[in-house]
């Protein structure tokens, strides 16, 4: 199998897409002319031309109506936000139109488009364009949210998510782009709403998604030379959340840690933990501990960026406590 990066795996998804259905089309600043400000998008304006990959303003509102309109009329656009920090300029297009849509329409009109760019950390960049809105979108009925974690997922379902007849927040991160992983020839579609077990365990579970699950197998790692063997499920989806699979790995080993990147209050990881006091409490031999960013905005400086953010001693930390306490 191909080893390719994050960003490659993003472009062939759209691009077969895009070949395979012609009303498919790719929107967003600096997609076209620049090849993406990350350059994902390179090349996919000579493929496909103007009329299906093209430039905007500096105008999410503006773009993201646009889109939720095109969709409505039948089209499947792909709209790329140079930074989910951004989209709160179209939170109303996104929150009261395109999740919206097919309810107040009575079924009428669904709204297939996919809002997509990447979130959290980036590195260096300040506290407006660090921040994670996973739970913001995930709260949000009448969308569903997916964030991958390496290039195989990110392919499989960014493709099925082009797919989707709803609306989709699909949420990537700089620090990712240039990860490279093993993506298969050919198409395949990963379906949207399953988690992954990235590693299989008898002795706690760690739950992640995104690109804390580089520190989450890490964490593993470091916990297999003690003897320790941790199950590490991948969410891949965080609206809708795959339950089952994380009740069912708690079952076996009894211990849960949740690691996410975003703050504390009304996160994922808070709603993981009441689901497993609520379903699996008595399988629970400790009570589950998540690993967050701490409770401030992000600052610019690497050191308070490397305090701040969940990583692997604070998430073996975490461990000790549910096995030994």
């Amino acid at each position: 199998m191909r080893v390719i990066q994050f960003r490659e795996a993003l472009r062939e998804a759209m691009s077969e897409e895009m070949r395979r259905d012609k009303d498919v089309f790719l929107m967003g600043e600096e997609v076209a002319e620049y090849n993406g400000a990350y350059k994902v998008s390179q090349g996919m304006l000579d493929e496909f031309g103007p009329d299906r990959v093209y430039d905007t303003p500096i105008s999410e509102l503006g773009f993201a109506g646009l889109g939720v309109g095109a969709a409505m009329n039948g089209l499947k656009p792909i709209i790329e936000f140079m930074t989910f920090n951004f989209s709160l300029v179209a939170i109303d297009q996104i929150i009261n139109s395109a999740a919206k849509m097919l309810a107040m329409s009575g079924g009428a009109y669904s709204v297939p488009i996919v809002f997509r760019g990447p979130t959290g950390n980036a590195g260096q960049l300040g506290a407006t364009h660090s921040s994670n809105f996973e739970n913001w979108f995930a709260n949000t009925p009448g969308l569903k949210v997916v964030v991958p974690s390496n290039p195989y997922d990110a392919k499989g379902l960014l493709k099925a998510s082009i797919r989707d007849p709803d609306p989709v927040i699909f949420m990537e991160s700089e620090l990712m782009y240039s990860d490279k992983g093993e993506v298969p020839e050919g198409e395949y579609l990963l379906p949207i709403g399953v988690a992954d077990i990235k590693r299989k365990g008898k002795d706690v579970t760690i739950v992640s998604f995104g690109k804390m699950m580089k520190v989450a197998l890490e964490a593993a790692d470091e916990l297999a030379k003690d003897g320790v063997e941790a199950e590490v499920i991948d969410l891949r989806t965080v609206r809708p959340i795959d339950y089952a699979s994380v009740v069912e790995s708690v079952k076996k080993t009894n211990r849960c840690v949740v690691v996410e990147e975003a703050n504390p209050l009304a996160a994922i990881s808070s709603e993981i933990t009441y689901h497993l006091q609520r379903n699996a409490f008595d399988y629970l031999d400790a009570p589950v501990i998540r690993v967050n960013s701490m409770d401030v905005p992000l600052s610019y400086a690497p050191t308070y960026i490397d305090a701040t953010i969940p990583n692997v001693q604070r998430t073996l930390e975490a461990v000790k406590q549910v096995m030994y306490k």
